[in-house]
């Protein structure tokens, strides 16, 4: 879009460059040659292709500005995503070492079952948790 934008602006300035270069540009009976092709409008004609200049001018400018609030709405949405990512990354890695923590602590629990205090005692086997 924003391409076509500068591209409508471009055509648009080039039409006032030639209007305004023609040496018979400011005479009553102006007349003008473009690309071979020589034409020499009325004042109404002169008007309405003025008109239709500023207009594409105009419409040039406001593509160019649409294309760049575009192009920045969507830098901003990618900087957001990848600044959630790796928030949501640094999440996994944070509870990824969290299990393997309580996996540690698990596997220490299972090796040293004795050592374990409850309310101040050393823990008792019951019957059905003694090796045979």
């Amino acid at each position: 879009m924003i391409v076509l934008g500068l591209v409508l602006v471009l055509i648009a300035t080039g039409a006032i460059v030639v209007a305004s270069m023609e040496p018979s540009a400011t005479a009553t009976d102006a007349s003008f040659t473009v690309f071979g092709y020589g034409f020499a409008p009325n004042h109404l004609e002169m008007f309405v292709a003025g008109a239709v200049v500023a207009a594409v001018l105009l419409l040039g400018i406001a593509m160019v500005n649409s294309g760049s609030r575009r192009a920045a709405m969507r830098r901003r949405a990618l900087r957001h995503n990848r600044s959630e990512a790796a928030r949501l990354e640094e999440e996994k890695r944070e509870l990824e070492r969290k299990l393997e923590r309580e996996r540690h602590s698990d596997d220490q629990r299972e090796r040293h079952p004795d050592d374990q205090l409850v309310a101040g005692a050393p823990a008792q086997r019951r019957p059905e948790d003694r090796p045979a």
